[in-house]
Formats: C-alpha cells, structure tokens, sequence
C-alpha cells in the first residue's frame, strides 16, 4: 500500500509543480511626446555677511512676529 502512495506521489508530484508560463503583462509604451514637467530654475543667493552673526538680541522683542522679522535677516 505505502509502494502505491508512493509512486502516486512520484507521478502527480510533476504534474503539480509545473504550471503554465506566466504571461507578461502588457506594459504601456512610454509616451514619446510627452511635455516634461518644468524645472525650476535654481537661483543663486548671494551669501549674507550677517550669516554668522549673533541674532540674539531679537529675542528682546515684544511679540513673536517682531522677533521673526529681526532673526529673518540672519538666515
């Protein structure tokens, strides 16, 4: 009986394990005449002399945004 199973097992084993080619999905062509996207054009800043400069003394301002405006010159 074991002999039996075992030489079933022998004979279907193949025929499980193979399978069909798989196909490829068809992939879309790219468009030729595509528009690409634009770029933008990277302007070149001049480096600022109070770069590396304390902005400390903004912080003694009365609200948020005067000392956002005082600290905007260093950056």
């Amino acid at each position: 009986m074991k002999h039996k199973l075992f030489l079933a097992l022998i004979v279907a084993a193949p025929m499980a394990f193979a399978q069909a080619p798989a196909k490829e999905a068809a992939k879309p062509e790219p468009m030729k005449d595509a528009p690409k996207p634009a770029t933008v054009k990277a302007t070149a800043k001049k480096p600022n002399p109070k770069r590396l400069e304390d902005a400390r003394h903004c912080l003694e301002q009365p609200n948020n945004t005067a000392i956002i405006k005082c600290s905007e010159e260093y950056l």
